[in-house]
């Protein structure tokens, strides 16, 4: 695709509200890290190719159904997260944290296991703040 060369109308959504298809045989808790794997939804794991999507905005009980058969709504922008062996402080803002599953975040990749959930913005006593 070449670059414009005059004006557009780009859409945009005004919500940070998605909806995800659900892996088969899959729980999703309110509140729960919720990633892509292979494109469908599932809760935050330690794993590599794990895509970060979101906070899920309600409990999802996928688990006597297939693929795809229902769908998460997830939200996107800072949550606090807990702080893995308190291995996160002050000093990695602006760093990436990563998922050690769908309610705790850690410094480090655990050598090469974990995907990355997004950027550190704070860490006090309600966890690690992570813009996903």
């Amino acid at each position: 695709m070449a670059p414009l060369t005059s004006s557009r109308r780009t859409q945009r959504r005004t919500s940070d509200l998605f909806g995800f298809p659900v892996k088969a045989a899959t729980t999703i808790q309110l509140g729960a890290l919720v990633v892509l794997a292979a494109g469908l939804a599932v809760p935050a794991s330690t794993a590599l190719n794990l895509v970060p999507v979101g906070v899920a905005k309600s409990y999802l009980d996928n688990s006597a159904g297939a693929d795809g058969d229902q769908t998460v709504e997830v939200e996107t922008g800072t949550f606090a997260f807990i702080n893995n062996a308190t291995s996160i402080n002050l000093t990695h803002v602006g760093s990436p944290a990563y998922m050690v599953d769908d309610q705790t975040v850690d410094a480090t990749d655990g050598t090469g296991t974990r995907s990355p959930v997004g950027i550190i913005m704070d860490v006090n006593d309600a966890g690690v703040w992570v813009k996903i």
